[in-house]
C-alpha cells in the first residue's frame, strides 16, 4: 500500500474529479493487470492507447486514473490530468519504489555502439574493485544472483525502479545500465537522476517510421540524458560532440585519442595471441598506466577508455582497473572463443551492414592471412538489410560463409538468396551451408592458420526463431559439439 499524496508529489498535475488521498494497492499500466485500489495510468501505445479501457478498469475496482486528457471514469474513481503519462509513470514509479536511485549510484551509457560491451567491462572493474554492481542492458538485466532476459534495452520506467529496488535489497552499491534513445524519448528513465552520464558515440541509426523521424531526432533523444545526470564523460573524438552537448547540465569530462582530453590514449598497438586479437595502449590524464585487454581493435580502446573513467570516479585503484580489463568480455560482442592457437574465432551481434562493415575493417587491421565471416540474415525483415550484408561481406572479407539465422516465416534459401544478390556485386569468395551448425562445423574444418574467423548476427542469442518457435541454439555450445565431434 502507498499513499496517493506522496506518489504524486513530484508530479506536475490537476485534479479532474475526486480526492487525491487514501492508499492505492498497485501501480499499474497494463489494463490486463488492473485490480481492487490500484492506480491506473493511461498509457496510449502503438497498437493500443490505455485511455481506451478507463471504464474497463474501473470496473477492476481501479480507485485512480492519471491521464492526459478527460476519461470514461464513472462518478467514483479519481481522475488525474497529466501532460504526458509516460513521464508521469516514471516519476510515479519512482516514488512507488521510494526513490532507489536517489541511494544507488546508477550510470548511464548512451550511444550507437559500445553501449553492452562498456556496461560489462565497468561491471567487472567495480566489482575486482569489491562493488556490488547490478546491470540493465540489451543482453540481460543482472540484479544480484538473478540474470533476466531483456525484452527491450532499456525497459519501462516501472521495470527499471523495480530493478532498482531490488538492487538495493540485494546489497548492490551501483547500477550500470545501457540507455537508449528510444527509453529517452519515451520517458523510461525520466524522475531520476544519474551519477554518471556516459556518451559513447553516435551515427545514422535507429531511423524509421516506428523510431527517429530523422538523424536530429535520434542525436537530440540522446542529448538528454545530459540534462539528468550530475557529471557527463563524452566521447571528445565524436564529430557530434557539440550536438549532444547542447543543453546539458552536468559537469563535462571527455577521453579519445585526441591531446587534451581528459583520458587520452596513446601508443596504441594491436596485439595478435594464440587463439586471440587484443588491444594495448596507454592512458593518459587523470589516470596514467599502460592497458592491455585481450578484445581487438580501436573501438576497443574507446570501450576500455569509457570504463577507466567511470571506475576512476568511483575510486578503483589501477591494479583493479587492469586484471579487470584483461579478463571483460561481453556475450556476443566480439566475443573471442577459444577454438585453436593458430587463428581466432570469434562470435559478434553485427547484424546491419554499419555494424558488419566496422567490424570487418577492424579485424583488417589485423593483417589476417584470410578473414572468414560466417552470417545470415533474419526472416520477416526489411530485404535491404540482406543485399547490403552480402555486399559488406563480399568486399571485406575473404570468405563469405552464408547461412541461416532467424528464418521465422520465410524460407531459409530465399533469404540466402538475397544476400547472394549483394554478394555478387562484389568478387568476394562464398560458399552457402543452411544448416548453422554445419556452417560452423565447415569454417572451422577448413581454418588455416593465422585466420580470424568471425560469426556475425547471433551475438548473444541462444535459440533460433522458425515459424513462431524458437528452438534452443547457442553457438558457443555449436562450437563444443563441432570440436568434440572432430575430436579437437
Amino acid at each position: 500500500m502507498k499513499e496517493l499524496s506522496g506518489l504524486l508529489e513530484r508530479v506536475d498535475h490537476k485534479v479532474l474529479q475526486g480526492l487525491v488521498e487514501g492508499d492505492i494497492t498497485e501501480l499499474v499500466y497494463d489494463s490486463r493487470k488492473a485490480c481492487p485500489g490500484c492506480l491506473f495510468v493511461c498509457i496510449k501505445g502503438a497498437a493500443f492507447d490505455g485511455h481506451e479501457a478507463a471504464a474497463e478498469v474501473v470496473k477492476k475496482g481501479a480507485k485512480v486514473l492519471v491521464a492526459e486528457h478527460d476519461v470514461d471514469a464513472g462518478e467514483d474513481a479519481t481522475v488525474i490530468l497529466v501532460e504526458d503519462t509516460r513521464e508521469a509513470l516514471a516519476i510515479l514509479s519512482a516514488a512507488y519504489f521510494d526513490y532507489p536511485a536517489d541511494t544507488l549510484k546508477v550510470i548511464g551509457i548512451t550511444g550507437t555502439k559500445g553501449k553492452t560491451t562498456t556496461t560489462y567491462m565497468v561491471k567487472s572493474i567495480l566489482e575486482n574493485a569489491g562493488h556490488k554492481v547490478g546491470l540493465i542492458g540489451t543482453i540481460e538485466a543482472i540484479v544480484g544472483d538473478e540474470h533476466i532476459p531483456a525484452e527491450n534495452t532499456t525497459p519501462e520506467s516501472y521495470i527499471i525502479q523495480e530493478y532498482f529496488r531490488k538492487m538495493l535489497d540485494a546489497g548492490c552499491d551501483a547500477c550500470v545500465m545501457e540507455v537508449s534513445s528510444q527509453g529517452l524519448m519515451m520517458h523510461r528513465v525520466s524522475g531520476m537522476t544519474f551519477e554518471l552520464g556516459i556518451f559513447t558515440n553516435i551515427e545514422p541509426d535507429h531511423i524509421g517510421p516506428n523510431e527517429h523521424k530523422d538523424f536530429a531526432d535520434y542525436l537530440r533523444c540522446k542529448s538528454l540524458l545530459f540534462r539528468q545526470c550530475k557529471k557527463g564523460i563524452f566521447n571528445g573524438d565524436d564529430e557530434h560532440l557539440e550536438q549532444i552537448l547542447e543543453g546539458h547540465t552536468c559537469e563535462v569530462e571527455t577521453y579519445g585519442f585526441k591531446p587534451g582530453a581528459d583520458f587520452v590514449a596513446m601508443n596504441m598497438e594491436l596485439i595478435r595471441g594464440k587463439g586471440y586479437l587484443g588491444v594495448n595502449y596507454n592512458v593518459k590524464g587523470l589516470e596514467n598506466f599502460h592497458v592491455e585487454t585481450r578484445l581487438p581493435g580501436k573501438f576497443s580502446v574507446y570501450n576500455s577508455l569509457t570504463a577507466i573513467a567511470i571506475c576512476h570516479h568511483f575510486g578503483v585503484s589501477v591494479d583493479a582497473m587492469k586484471r579487470a580489463l584483461m579478463e571483460a568480455k561481453a556475450k556476443g560482442r566480439i566475443e573471442m572463443i577459444h577454438v585453436s592457437d593458430d587463428y581466432a574465432l570469434m562470435i559478434d551481434y553485427a547484424h546491419n551492414a554499419m555494424a558488419l562493415e566496422s567490424l570487418l575493417n577492424s579485424l583488417r587491421e589485423y593483417a589476417p592471412d584470410r578473414l572468414v565471416c560466417l552470417f545470415g540474415c533474419g526472416g520477416n525483415r526489411a530485404k535491404m538489410r540482406r543485399f547490403e550484408m552480402g555486399e559488406v561481406s563480399g568486399r571485406l572479407a575473404d570468405l563469405t560463409i552464408i547461412t541461416s539465422d532467424n528464418p521465422r516465416d520465410e524460407d531459409p534459401q530465399a533469404i540466402i538468396d538475397d544476400i547472394k544478390v549483394g554478394i555478387k556485386k562484389t568478387d568476394g569468395a562464398y560458399v552457402e551451408i543452411i544448416d548453422r551448425k554445419e556452417a560452423i562445423r565447415y569454417a572451422i574444418e577448413h581454418a588455416k592458420p593465422h585466420d580470424v574467423i568471425v560469426l556475425a548476427g547471433k551475438g548473444h542469442e541462444d535459440y533460433q526463431e522458425i515459424k513462431g518457435k524458437k528452438y534452443p541454439m547457442d553457438e558457443r555450445v555449436l562450437i563444443r559439439e563441432v570440436m568434440d565431434e572432430l575430436g579437437m
